[in-house]
């Protein structure tokens, strides 16, 4: 029996009809709200359609639509006619309707692949979940496609060096399997690099946690709109290998080392607005975590938050540019007031893109529970000390506020790139809660920027991984410049996942390299409610 498949959403003014006549596919695009009788009408004219005529059409052949062996009322709308199960008659042609049958309209593999490295197709689906679709991975052995694996995410063996895989993908939606897309990685299987720096950390996350335990990871990726420029391949790392900073290949690294960890709440920087999208939201939702991004103010790259679905849900999300919030938010109108005196310092903080990335999430064992979890990346310039005093400041007040305020007295993970070390200001504000006009970092720029004022703030932080020799390793410099800051009244800390061997990260001199994908390293702690 030929078919007519239906697409019909709700909230789409028309729905489409596609099926095949006089041995022609045709689509037709009908008001959602038009009488079954016009669409009828419109079917037989398309039936007697011809690309050359000479003669004036003949009439179209009868149509009738058939639902449960019963006509369907031609003065019903289509959105109510169109059923799944109907029957619609065309002449002497019966063609059954799938009304929104699960669709693949996009199957996509990275151009390359590694032996140990986790292949996840991208995958466009529409009317159907990736979870209850099917798999089916094939290796080319002697000009034969053999099956090699019927899961979403496929890792080749070292085996498989030099055989070419494929994938293909039936979308399902638990009752219905729509039609199969094939598709081959254009080359072969590749040798890996060998021991990677995250490989040994792996071996401290090799399974799930379970409540109260909650897995934070925070890591700035590296962006590839910096590490595809020529100043950071002469400059900023030329000691990398340039395929090393290919985004092909640093991001075959980051899907295994990320998916490697388990995390349940993942804090990443520097998160390119196309990556997001095209590759880390669609491999790390077929690990379990659902992502939110916030890109910076007139930037191409940004933050993103990505939390296990299994354990979370969203309940809100509280994104903040910190420049606009500290001019159009009375959160900070006082230090907006304070600041003004310093036209210098002012007009600096303001042109700054940094984000603040806040969601709220519960618990999915005990909805009541929740969790404030906030993301950013500060000012990088090594002389912006004052302004990251401001940004952080900005940054406080606004989770103050959604934890204080409009969640009262939920737990708060605080996580990025600071671009502080222990020893700044920013660090100890965060810390100790104050910081004296004083300081020396109101002054980091010189006088012209100056801003010195006090500040203080009411959360009980702490750095839950402490303070590590370093978190950035490139040449010329090595520092810690992130951190996992925690509630202390409300979350303990289970673990700290170590840091790579100092022999590790300078096997290839320095960061990033053929074995790491950054110039930052992850952070890992495993928290525990209180």
């Amino acid at each position: 029996m030929d078919k007519a498949v239906v697409r019909a959403v709700p909230s789409e003014a028309k729905l489409s009809i596609s099926l095949t006549l006089s041995g022609s596919h045709r689509q037709l695009q009908r008001d959602q709200t038009e009488p079954l009788g016009r669409a009828l009408a419109r079917i037989s004219a398309s039936a007697t359609k011809t690309k050359k005529r000479k003669e004036p059409p003949a009439p179209g052949p009868p149509v009738r639509l058939f639902f449960r062996g019963q006509p369907v009322s031609e003065a019903a709308t289509n959105a109510e006619a169109w059923q799944d199960g109907a029957e619609l008659l065309v002449g002497n042609v019966i063609y059954r309707v799938e009304r929104n049958p699960p669709i693949c309209h996009e199957l996509d593999l990275p151009r390359h692949v590694m032996a140990g490295f986790p292949v996840c197709p991208r995958l466009r689906l529409e009317f159907s979940d990736p979870d209850r679709s099917l798999f089916v991975w094939y290796k080319q052995q002697q000009a034969e496609w053999e099956e090699a694996g019927h899961e979403r995410v496929f890792t080749p063996a070292v085996g498989d060096i030099g055989l070419r895989l494929k994938v293909r993908c039936t979308p399902g939606d638990g009752q219905r399997f729509g039609e199969s897309r094939e598709l081959e990685v254009q080359g072969p299987v590749e040798a890996g690099p060998g021991a990677c720096t995250f490989d040994g950390r792996h071996l401290y996350t090799q399974r799930l946690t379970e409540e109260p335990v909650i897995r934070t990871v925070s890591y700035n990726l590296l962006a590839d709109v910096y590490a595809q420029t020529e100043h950071a391949r002469t400059v900023l790392f030329p000691y990398c290998a340039p395929y090393a900073l290919e985004l092909e290949y640093r991001h075959c690294l980051i899907r295994k080392e990320l998916s490697g960890y388990r995390a349940d709440l993942l804090c990443l920087q520097e998160v390119d607005r196309a990556v997001f999208s095209d590759s880390l939201a669609p491999a790390l939702e077929a690990f379990g975590l659902d992502g939110l991004f916030r890109l910076k103010d007139k930037q191409h790259e940004g933050l993103a938050t990505f939390y296990r679905r299994g354990r979370f849900r969203l309940c809100s999300q509280h994104d903040i540019v910190l420049g606009e919030a500290l001019t159009g938010n009375p959160l900070h109108d006082d230090m907006l007031q304070r600041l003004s005196c310093f036209p210098g310092a002012k007009e600096k903080m303001l042109q700054r893109s940094s984000a603040l990335q806040v969601s709220v999430l519960e618990s999915t064992a005990d909805p009541p529970r929740k969790i404030c979890v906030a993301n950013t990346h500060l000012y990088f310039h090594p002389k912006g000390g004052n302004i990251r005093l401001l940004q952080i400041a900005v940054a406080l007040s606004h989770i103050r506020h959604v934890a204080y305020e409009l969640y009262p007295g939920i737990p708060i993970i605080f996580c990025g790139d600071f671009n502080s070390t222990p020893s700044t200001g920013m660090y100890s504000f965060v810390r100790d809660g104050t910081i004296a006009e004083d300081h020396e970092d109101w002054t980091s720029n010189g006088d012209e920027e100056r801003c010195n004022m006090s500040l203080s703030h009411p959360l009980k932080l702490k750095s839950a991984s402490g303070e590590p020799a370093y978190t950035n390793y490139v040449g010329g410099f090595h520092g810690c410049l992130d951190y996992i800051f925690i509630d202390s009244e409300s979350l303990d800390v289970e673990q700290v996942i170590p840091m790579p061997s100092h022999e590790e990260v300078t096997s290839h001199q320095a960061l990033p390299s053929v074995s790491h994908p950054s110039d930052h390293i992850a952070l890992i702690c495993d928290l525990r409610w209180k």
